[in-house]
């Protein structure tokens, strides 16, 4: 009888725990807006490089759930940004150089198109041509990055809905002649060549599109200034103007810490991620503030095999050492390298990032913590 009671216990104890996990998963809140920032190129060592020289205390240190994506391409273990972004913005894997196109060539749908049929707004911000091949994943479907002005074509007539970046050229000097400025404008979106504006001068409008360079930004050391923190601030205003209606998906690349990667520039490179790093604050001051907010901040690649080591230095008798008292970055590569690449999280659900997976579940994830519907 001792026995049997022992059992009948042990069962309903489990029945309970089981029953308690279901009702905290359904009471689990979803987030509402998601705010997707992607430092390319960024891997641990230049996320640690912020923590070095930085003069003010990082924002990524205010992040408690962190994560590792393992980066490959669907064909290659090295990926590019194309097909790391992709795999982002569809949730699939496929060719280094594809933009929003499978290893068949078809078509994937992106996170910008299934979310706009259901009135959730969209931003895309970027310190390069917003046609480069980290943004153009979430709107375009093309065989190859290099399509710069089928991807203008794809962009003019999509549901985007904030626009911040560069890449002019690509809508007004085309070899078909086409001003496509103008047909971004009949298209909805009131456009800016000159410099982003306040909310107060763009809320009444219902898309805005910010071109401010023929191609690429200027690199901050090179006069850009704050735009990336302003951009993302402005952003999430003007999408989170109608946040009694709709909620928002909205991402920010900081596009120019690959370039200081490939360029093996290690001050070009820590100046873009301190700016970078500036950006991600702005989306975390608000995520407190709202509490609805999901903040992811990963990127699609390593670039350059950077190395915060210590400073090689020289005696009087001319022999070397390593000064451990002094950091330089070094580089074992101009291209990209295959390392994990660290995920950070912060709102709703965010604990759902911790772990190693693929990039791919940065897909997958934000529609497990959202309201929205994958209807791939």
């Amino acid at each position: 009888m001792i026995y049997r009671n022992s059992i009948f216990i042990a069962l309903l104890v489990t029945l309970i725990s089981c029953k308690s996990a279901v009702i905290k998963e359904e009471l689990r809140p979803k987030a509402k807006n998601v705010i997707l920032l992607i430092a390319d190129g960024t891997g641990l060592s230049q996320v640690s490089s912020a923590f070095y020289f930085k003069k003010t205390k990082p924002n990524y240190a205010r992040f408690k759930s962190i994560g590792l994506i393992k980066t490959s391409s669907a064909t290659e273990d090295v990926t590019d940004s194309a097909a790391g972004a992709t795999a982002f913005s569809t949730g699939e894997k496929t060719y280094n150089g594809a933009v929003g196109v499978a290893v068949d060539s078809s078509h994937l749908k992106t996170l910008v198109e299934i979310l706009a049929p259901q009135h959730v707004k969209t931003g895309l911000i970027a310190t390069s041509s917003i046609q480069h091949a980290t943004p153009a994943s979430f709107y375009a479907h093309v065989l190859h990055r290099s399509q710069y002005e089928d991807i203008a074509l794809d962009l003019v007539t999509s549901d985007v809905d904030f626009l911040a970046g560069g890449g002019r050229q690509f809508l007004t000097k085309r070899k078909d002649g086409k001003n496509l400025l103008a047909e971004l404008k009949v298209n909805g979106f009131e456009v800016d060549t000159t410099a982003l504006g306040s909310f107060s001068e763009i809320k009444k409008h219902s898309k805005m599109a910010y071109l401010l360079a023929e191609e690429h930004m200027n690199a901050v050391a090179k006069g850009r200034g704050d735009f990336l923190p302003k951009a993302t601030e402005l952003g999430i205003e003007f999408l989170n103007k109608d946040a009694a209606k709709s909620g928002f998906f909205m991402m920010i690349e900081g596009s120019q810490v690959d370039w200081g990667g490939h360029s093996n520039d290690a001050d070009y490179l820590i100046s873009e991620l301190i700016d970078f790093d500036d950006a991600v604050g702005k989306a975390l001051d608000f995520a407190e503030k709202d509490g609805n907010t999901l903040v992811i901040v990963t990127a699609d690649h390593e670039t350059g095999g950077f190395t915060l080591a210590s400073t090689p230095k020289e005696k009087e008798d001319g022999t070397t050492y390593d000064d451990y008292k002094e950091i330089t970055g070094t580089f074992s590569t101009k291209g990209h390298s295959a390392t994990l690449i660290p995920v950070f999280a912060f709102g709703p659900g965010s604990e759902a990032f911790n772990g190693i997976y693929e990039n791919t579940g940065i897909f997958h994830k934000i529609f497990e913590l959202t309201n929205w519907k994958n209807t791939k």
